[in-house]
Order: structure tokens, then sequence, then C-alpha cells
């Protein structure tokens, strides 16, 4: 309490706020006021604890509604998912409203239970080949997405004698659009959803172009229950949120690095999206702590590499943070002190917990760190000697400098109930999930921000690697990446398939990392540039939602 309290009169803001009153109040704080505030007399302190500790009651009421209502309406919808149905359409749909809604977290076990007993009977269902092609696309999608192997060649009903899809039904909005979005299930060898994706854009954006009302027209099929247990469920997470991203940004404002090292990009809300989008459920505040933490310090590390640090400077860094303990901090420049004294004092937070387990963790995170340093030197020398490597060399450098082990690794620490000796090995043993997200990470990373890390000075990027080895144009370049990240991205939905090596939770957070640089890569580099996020950030974190 004496430390929550310590920290609470300053995040009570009741400091802040004051100063910039004071701003307006020339004729009345003069230096005895301001030596008086500074003192922390009794009221100063009994203003601040009164809003610290109103807040916290008032909030945690509103947080204790939230639950209730959640738990409440959790009993309807297990209800409506579980009740019996001869419909299969209803019922797939459902489970794809709960999909979509981003609450089927708290059904897992039914939804599990609904979709094998599907499974099971999938043969018989098709046979009648009764289905729309929205109902078709939803059930390929909704089994895909819990790994159960429907086989694509059930879209074959909806192509003409020619081979290539019927033209009948390129005004079907609904169905379009479902069959675009299963597309994304696909695994190699399957080019009728290759064939697919095709037709559904071209269908699709001529619809858009001809702004058709069918594809802007609202979905009237509303389920109010869902719906309200929907925006329960988010305003209850949102509290989660904000209460971690406080507590984070406690944590960066005390290490200070933005003010000591001002060519860093300060970015910790930013950060902590990244961490929410990998693991958004409750269960996992500590891996959302520590993702943010550690993805902080390699974005400090990695700006240091990239467009600070001298080639000997950055030489003496990584030899002295190979060896990682205080006594080798002299050898490294003087700024680049505290870079190392805030990366000591993050491993030192969990190693010596007292737990042997969470220092075993925290010590596989801090070699694949290590590994990292090794990896931004590589590249720092590479552009020192005007060197451009071969794709396959760069690409072997790439999944290290994608910080793809470390951000899983720093996750791990809080994913205690997941990881475990054979999960660990699994992922040392670098399975096509692994090497693809780590694949995507750097590829979409690389053709975002090719232009800007040129300007920086950094080594080749993937782009103009292929270009000088293959001899061919930029745009060409490119064109074969992105083929490259389809290609992993059908990997990863492979190895998502049952039987799975692994638990399910394990391969989703790797989906959900890939996912995370496809929202912040695709069309610019959101993290540099953030105030692209800026309404995202305000509505995952600042804006709970309306009952």
């Amino acid at each position: 309490m004496e430390e929550y309290i310590e920290n609470g009169l300053i995040t009570s803001a009741y400091s802040v706020i004051p100063a910039a009153s004071f701003t307006g109040m020339e004729n009345v704080t003069g230096t005895k006021e301001y030596e008086w505030v500074e003192s922390n007399p009794k009221t100063v302190i009994a203003t601040k604890l009164i809003s610290r500790l109103m807040d916290d009651i008032t909030t945690r009421e509103e947080f204790e509604s939230y639950t209730k209502g959640v738990e409440v309406l959790k009993q309807e919808v297990i209800h409506m998912l579980m009740q019996s149905t001869e419909k299969l359409a209803d019922k797939i749909e459902f489970i794809n409203l709960l999909c979509r809604l981003g609450v089927s977290y708290n059904f897992e076990n039914e939804i599990e239970e609904q979709l094998n007993d599907i499974f099971i009977v999938l043969p018989d269902l098709l046979s009648k080949n009764d289905y729309d092609l929205y109902t078709l696309a939803i059930l390929f999608q909704v089994l895909r997405q819990y790994g159960y192997k429907m086989p694509c060649d059930v879209f074959n009903k909806f192509k003409d004698s020619d081979g290539g899809f019927n033209k009948t039904i390129s005004s079907d909005v609904k169905g379009l659009l479902s069959l675009y979005e299963a597309t994304f299930l696909s695994v190699h060898g399957e080019d009728i959803l290759d064939e697919a994706l095709a037709f559904t854009r071209q269908h699709l954006e001529t619809l858009a172009a001809q702004s058709s009302p069918r594809l802007a027209k609202r979905d009237e099929s509303r389920n109010e229950t869902l719906l309200k247990f929907a925006k329960l469920d988010y305003n209850r997470l949102q509290f989660f949120y904000k209460q971690e991203l406080a507590l984070l940004s406690s944590w960066w404002k005390d290490i200070n690095l933005a003010e000591k090292l001002p060519y860093i990009r300060d970015r910790i809300v930013e950060v902590y999206l990244w961490a929410v989008a990998a693991h958004f459920e409750p269960e996992y505040t500590l891996a959302r702590l520590m993702i943010t933490k550690y993805t902080k310090m390699l974005s400090v590390v990695d700006d240091t590499y990239d467009a600070y640090g001298t080639i000997d400077e950055l030489r003496r860094f990584t030899d002295a943070f190979q060896r990682c303990n205080a006594d080798a901090i002299d050898e490294v420049p003087e700024y680049m002190k505290v870079i190392y004294k805030g990366l000591l004092n993050l491993f030192d937070e969990t190693e010596s917990a007292g737990n042997e387990e969470m220092s075993s963790r925290t010590s596989y995170a801090k070699e694949k760190f290590k590994e990292v340093a090794r990896g931004y030197f590589v590249e720092a020398k590479w552009f020192n000697e005007g060197y451009v490597p071969s794709m396959e060399e760069y690409i072997e450098n790439g999944l290290i400098t994608s910080t793809y082990s470390v951000i899983p690794a720093a996750s791990f620490i809080g994913m205690e109930n997941v990881m475990g000796t054979k999960e660990y090995e699994w992922v040392e043993n670098n399975p096509k999930t692994v090497i693809a997200c780590k694949l995507i990470c750097r590829l979409m990373d690389d053709i975002t921000t090719r232009e800007d890390e040129r300007k920086r000075g950094h080594c080749a990027s993937s782009v103009e690697c292929y270009m000088k080895e293959h001899g061919v144009s930029e745009m060409e370049a490119i064109a074969e990446i992105q083929r490259m990240c389809a290609n992993a991205w059908k990997d990863m939905n492979e190895e998502c398939m049952k039987p799975t090596a692994v638990p399910r939770v394990l391969l989703k957070y790797y989906v959900n990392l890939a996912r995370v640089i496809d929202f912040v890569y695709k069309y610019m580099d959101s993290y540099t540039y953030c105030s692209s996020l800026k309404e995202d950030v305000y509505s995952l974190f600042l804006g709970p939602l309306p009952m």
C-alpha cells in the first residue's frame, strides 16, 4: 500500500494540473508559493490522495459492475450456443459472431464441442449439396480457424464447366465477402482458394467502385443479448488495459530513457498496443507487461544500432552485452550505460523473483536478447562496409533481427500454464510456424520502411538484396517478397491444423504476432509514424463502449 500510494500521488495527475493552473495565476504564485507546493504540505498531499483513492473506488465499482454483467450474460450466451437446432447455418453463424465480436475466448470448450459434432457429420451434411455460398464459406472459415481440415473442394459446386467460378455468384455480396475471408486460411496446394481470392477481389472491387448499396447494407440479424455481452466484456477488458498501461507508463517514466536518449522513438503506448494484439485475454497480464518492457528496450537498442552508434561503439556494446553483468558496464560509451543498466534491471526484475522457473524463463529471454544484439551488429557491419548480402544470407540474419525470438521469450514469462519443456523444445526446433512468423515480420517491415531506413543509414533490406541478386526492378522484388509472405501464411495455416504439435493457444499466439505486423506495417510504418494509430489507441484504452 505504501509503495502504491507513493506512486499514486504522482499518477493522480494532481501535480500536473496545478502546474498548468499556475501558468495563469501570475498574481498569486510566486517563488514562495512554488516552494510551498514543492515542500508537499498536508493540503497538497491530501488533494492528491483524495483524487487517487476516489478514482480507485469508483473505477473498481465500475469494473465489478462489468464483471457481474458479463458473468450473468455469459450463461445466456452458452445456452444459445449449446441449444439443439437442426439448422447448421444458424449454429455456425452464431459461432462466427462470437469470433468476430472478440468474445469466443470465453466459450472455447463449448465451441470445440459444437464444432467437433459438426465435423463428425460433415460428410453427410455436404453430400446434400444444398448450401449457399455464404453458409459454406462461413462453415469453412470457422472450422479451419479451429484447426479442422475441411476440404476446399466443397467450393467446386460454384464453378462452371470451364473450370472458373460461376458468374452467377458475382452479385452475392455476403457470399463473396465470406469466400474472400475464407481464402486466407488456405494451405499449400489449394489452387481453388487462390482462384477464389482473385475472383472475389475482382468482383468486390467492382461492387465497391459502383458504391453498391448491397455492399454497404447493414446486417439486420442483430442479437441484442450477444451484443450487450460483447460490450460489457470489451469494457471489462479495457479496465485491465488501463491499469496495465498506467504501470507501464510509470515504469517508462522512471527509467527516463526518452529524456536521456533523445534519438530514440518514445512509443510506450504503441508498444503496449502490440502486446494487447498478441495477448488480449485478461489472464495474460504478466505476458503483456513483459512483452511491452522487452519490446520497448528492443526498440531502444534497435534505434541505437540503426541511427546513432558508431561501428566502434556498437562493437563494444555488443561484446559487453554478451557478458550481461554490471562488471562490463564500463566497457561501453557513457550514453550506452543507461541502456545497459536498463537491460540489466529488466532481467533482474523477474530473474531474482525467488522462483526457479521464473529465473529459467528470464534467462532464456536474456539469451534471445543477446542473439538479437549480435544480429543488429551484423547489419551495422554490412552498412559500414557497403556490403549487400545474398537473400539467403540476409534472411538467415533477418529472422533474428525480426525480434520475434525475444518477444515470444518475454511472453513465455507470463505463460506459465502453457509453456513447458515440450513447448520450449518445439520453439527451439524452429518449426514452420515460428519461421513463418519471423519471416513475415522481417519482410513486411522491410517493404514498408525501406525508404526511411536508407535515409537513416541502414543496411540493404531484403528488397535491395533481391534486386541485386536477381537483377530485377524494385517493383518485381517487392512482388516476390509479398509472395514469400503469402507462402509463410500458408505454412502457419498448415501447422494450425489438427492434430497440433503443441497447444493451440501457443500456435494462436504466433498467428497473432504475425497479424500485428500486418496491422502495423501493411500500408505504412505505423510504429515510427504513430499518429496513424491514434484512433485505435483511443478506442482500445480510453473510450468505453456505450451500453
